[in-house]
């Protein structure tokens, strides 16, 4: 499918059919974009009188249309074959892939072609994406004429929901995984236990009900604000076995495959709270209250061992799933130091150090699912200490875990922070509810390739596909989790489902812009930046406004006042040669629409000098490159990520900056995230050196309490200079006790203020 034809198909179009001249149709616009599809000459009208014709080894497929189709028409449809004026299901064995399918659409019939249900479900999905969104007193629904060939990239296309942190009933994790398949999604990655509660019911410890399942309290505001303040209400819950087999059988019946999250070794507090014995103290211990990464983690004891396989008997019990995911991340190994059970397993064991004894406590688990026929997936840190040999890997933490397992030929699922958490900011918006950090907007989920660079085509194959994570910190409300989730889980879709030479990110926005009634219809709270502004500085140091959507106008002031409808239209850049508050806002006829773009920037000696820096950023976080540092702008106080912060992981950064004439500078001023839940860590110190034959000039950084921290140097009064250099040396490992404990700290850096 061209871009050209998918932004033809993001439009209104009027389609006449010979025979019925006044028929208005909507041209396809369906997510995920299928592989092929052409529209043709005249449409097919559904009416009281059209049948339905099943093939028999279609039942699910069957089943959710004549259920859709009952629900909007309020009739009972026939099912019997017939030459016209019918909606046939059939079998197909040309159809090599097992979830693809064709549908042919002309004025006689529509025919889905499949090789398995799951492909006939999918074409079912993308035949109710071309029927209009409200079908109430519909007598009659018109289809345009179209062939579709459509099969999906990968085989592995997920969401998840952490319900451990904030707990969410039943009937909404049923709508979480309708909307899933509507979105040709088909993992479900059901996140049950963490420190903060135990979320399902496990018969032969009853502790894990009684008391793993509910806090005493729970962290008030951010994690990062300081000091800690909690609600003193008790939190909790638990799904029972009948509950989870009840969304087991409702997934199953679109198509959806649930995969149970059962921590270990680590994020195992709530458990441990229930039975002080599968500790390494024997302390006893409450339920977390606040969010981040515990010291109270699994002992390596044969108790521990025995809980858990009986533990997974049950979940496997009830879980058909192949994989069963042990989770294996973020497991400090304070205790384990001190534990004599624990060091005695790694002497018994030939085992070097505790990294070693994490890696035999996953394959010792590893062990166990594969006996009863089941396969494990783990976060990327059950690397650590050498792999379990038949383990799947989500990638989490970068994709450098992913490109490591893949080279020894372990499937990998791809789901980085920078690309597929969802629970990060995704609008530079100041009144966004609150979330974890960080910033993701829909574009750059939409732009993610799965794909590493650093995979050859045999390695890229264990590449099995990707997943969107939503963690709850901060989602207290299934409403809360919707907004986090939508749009971005319509772009993840397409990235799952959708070839690289399909996707066309304009012709999604205004697929999505359409897609919004659909939301509304299935009473989704979804975020809506479509109407947003996004501005970038270009090389010529004037300033660029664009948005998305089609048709719409922006219009801007410079003097800090808000625009209306009689401010300026923006046509062309807008020169930067002084401090400058710009606002701006996406108009239609007239009509203000989305939120007020705000930017102020920041006039200063440093903007348009020559920058260069020995480290390049990492590359999910390149913010503007090394010119954004001296553009004039900041990034946000709060929200690492974004256009202006660049990220270093655990690297030592040295910045070259020469002026544009030699200057007598009084300050220059540097900003550091601080985020320590996150990993961000202001470096303790930097240097300043003036020419190349002095000694660097150190400057430590001693007030670092704060997420954002600003530093800035008084220059020598009697000094003139052009050249000087940066340098600034990463905060290091991060100490146990903290989240990411023995990982490398992250450097964020933005503006350079010279003055």
């Amino acid at each position: 499918m061209s871009a050209r034809f998918l932004i033809l198909c993001s439009l209104i179009l009027t389609l006449f059919s010979c025979a019925e001249p006044q028929v208005k149709l909507l041209s396809p616009s369906i997510i995920p974009a299928p592989q092929s599809l052409q529209v043709n000459a005249g449409h097919f009208t559904i009416n009281e009188e059209t049948t339905l014709s099943n093939n028999d080894d279609f039942t699910a497929s069957y089943n959710f249309l004549n259920n859709f189709l009952e629900h909007a028409s309020g009739r009972t449809w026939k099912t019997k074959y017939s030459e016209t004026n019918s909606i046939i299901l059939e079998y197909d064995d040309s159809i090599s892939s097992k979830e693809g399918y064709s549908i042919e659409s002309n004025e006689h019939n529509i025919t889905i072609k499949a090789s398995t249900d799951a492909g006939a479900f999918y074409a079912v999905q993308s035949l109710i994406q071309l029927m209009p969104v409200d079908l109430n007193n519909t007598t009659e629904i018109h289809i345009p004429a179209i062939t579709i060939k459509d099969e999906p990239r990968f085989k592995y296309r997920g969401m998840h929901l952490d319900v451990s942190r904030h707990m969410f009933d039943v009937e909404f994790i049923k709508k979480y995984i309708d909307a899933m398949a509507m979105l040709k999604m088909n993992n479900f990655h059901w996140h049950l236990t963490d420190d903060q509660g135990w979320r399902i019911e496990i018969k032969k410890y009853p502790r894990l009900q009684e008391v793993a399942a509910y806090r005493d309290s729970t962290l008030l505001g951010h994690y990062n604000d300081t000091p800690h303040q909690y609600d003193g209400a008790t939190y909790g819950g638990f799904y029972t076995q009948e509950e989870v087999r009840e969304v087991i059988a409702f997934a199953k019946a679109r198509h959806i495959n649930i995969i149970p999250e059962i921590e270990m070794p680590g994020h195992a507090q709530a458990a441990i709270a229930a039975y002080p014995e599968l500790g390494c103290t024997g302390d006893n211990i409450q339920v977390a209250m606040k969010w981040g990464v515990f010291e109270d983690i699994y002992c390596p004891s044969e108790e521990t061992f025995t809980f858990l396989e009986n533990v997974l008997d049950e979940v496997m019990e009830l879980f058909p799933s192949k994989y069963i995911h042990i989770g294996g991340d973020e497991a400090p190994k304070t205790q384990w130091k001190t534990s004599d059970v624990a060091q005695q397993v790694i002497k018994e064991n030939g085992l070097k150090d505790e990294h070693e004894l994490q890696s035999y406590f996953i394959q010792r688990m590893e062990k166990y699912l594969n006996s009863k026929g089941r396969q494990i997936i783990g976060w990327d840190e059950i690397l650590e200490g050498g792999l379990a040999p038949n383990a799947t890997v989500m990638s989490w933490r970068g994709t450098n875990g992913a490109v490591e397992a893949a080279k020894a030929r372990h499937d990998v699922i791809m789901t980085p922070t920078s690309h597929a958490y969802f629970d990060y900011y995704q609008s530079e918006n100041d009144d966004e509810p609150l979330a974890i950090g960080g910033f993701l907007p829909l574009e750059k989920v939409y732009h993610f390739n799965p794909i590493p660079v650093e995979l050859n085509d045999e390695e890229a194959i264990h590449v099995l596909g990707v997943q969107g994570n939503v963690w709850t910190e901060y989602m207290t409300t299934s409403e809360q989790v919707e907004y986090m989730a939508f749009p971005r889980m319509l772009a993840m879709s397409e990235v799952a489902w959708s070839a690289d030479e399909n996707k066309n990110y304009d012709s999604f926005i205004n697929r999505v812009e359409y897609f919004h009634k659909r939301l509304d219809e299935m009473d989704i709270n979804y975020a809506n930046h479509l109407y947003e502004i996004e501005g970038t500085l270009n090389e010529n140091q004037a300033y660029e406004l664009s948005t998305k959507t089609i048709g719409k106008e922006i219009r801007f002031t410079t003097d800090g006042s808000e625009p209306d409808s009689s401010s300026t239209v923006y046509e062309s850049p807008i020169p930067f040669t002084a401090d400058m508050t710009l606002k701006a806002q996406v108009f239609d006829d007239d009509e203000p629409l989305g939120h007020l773009f705000t930017q102020e920037l920041h006039y200063h000696k440093g903007v348009d000098a020559t920058i260069s820096i020995n480290k390049a950023p990492h590359k999910s976080y390149p913010g503007s490159g090394a010119n954004g540092l001296i553009n004039g702008i900041k990034g946000s106080d709060s929200r690492y990520g974004d256009s202006e912060w660049l990220g270093f992981w655990g690297e030592d950064i040295e910045i070259d900056l020469s002026l544009d004439a030699v200057c007598h500078c009084k300050t220059i001023t540097l900003r550091f995230n601080n985020s320590n839940g996150q990993w961000i860590y202001s470096p303790r110190e930097v240097f300043l050196k003036l020419s190349e034959t002095e000694e660097p000039i150190k400057h430590e950084i001693i007030e670092l309490n704060s997420s954002l921290i600003e530093y800035t140097f008084n220059f020598p009064i009697h000094r003139k200079f052009r050249d000087f250099k940066l340098i600034i040396p990463n905060y290091g490992t991060i100490p146990d006790g903290h989240q990411g404990a023995g990982n490398k700290a992250w450097t964020f850096i933005d503006e350079i203020i010279i003055k």
